[in-house]
């Protein structure tokens, strides 16, 4: 009798719906993710190449890529009277990263999209060909937006990161504190 409440409670476990970390490979959408941003991700991009830790610190370490960090800057909050200290957490990346922040959102305007654009083409010199490593943080579809997005302009080199710093701190591999690249709107 027992063996069959397990087998009933086991099937309507399995049924029971909603996404957890063990129900499987998170498919890749059709567009870019549009909100929820931190959650199970997919193993894979269409037009580039997921990397873990190991495959990133060996384009880090031999500079055979650009690294790029889209993870969202802090922004003074509204209100605080202009004379009040704001200090935010610093952002610890992967040295040597340009930090292009909100780019990865799911949809972005015009003046972010040029920034991005502008800032793709600056640091590659025009190269579409130019490795590129996106990353933010485990769980992030920031990074596999702004990977897909440069996908889509054409870059035939990309990577995208799936752990991000969360990963690389987790070995223990440097960091160093980010500004945003200027212009960012």
């Amino acid at each position: 009798m027992w063996k069959l409440a397990v087998s009933v409670a086991v099937v309507l476990l399995a049924g029971s719906g909603g996404a957890r970390a063990d129900d499987g490979p998170v498919p890749e959408p059709p567009g870019y993710r549009l909100d929820n941003y931190r959650a199970p991700v997919p193993l894979s991009i269409a037009g580039g190449k997921a990397v873990g830790t190991e495959e990133a610190e060996a384009l880090w370490t031999g500079h055979r890529a650009i690294f790029i960090d889209v993870l969202p800057a802090p922004r003074r909050p509204e209100g605080l009277a202009p004379g009040a200290v704001w200090k935010p957490l610093p952002r610890l990346h992967i040295p040597g990263s340009l930090w292009l922040p909100d780019v990865g959102r799911g949809e972005i305007n015009q003046r972010l999209e040029s920034y991005f654009r502008d800032n793709l083409g600056r640091i590659t010199a025009g190269n579409n060909a130019s490795p590129l490593v996106f990353y933010c943080l485990a769980d992030c579809w920031m990074s596999w937006n702004a990977a897909k997005r440069a996908i889509s302009y054409g870059y035939t080199q990309v990577y995208w990161y799936r752990d991000g710093t969360d990963g690389w701190t987790g070995e223990l591999l440097p960091t160093e504190a980010g500004t945003p690249v200027p212009g960012w709107p």
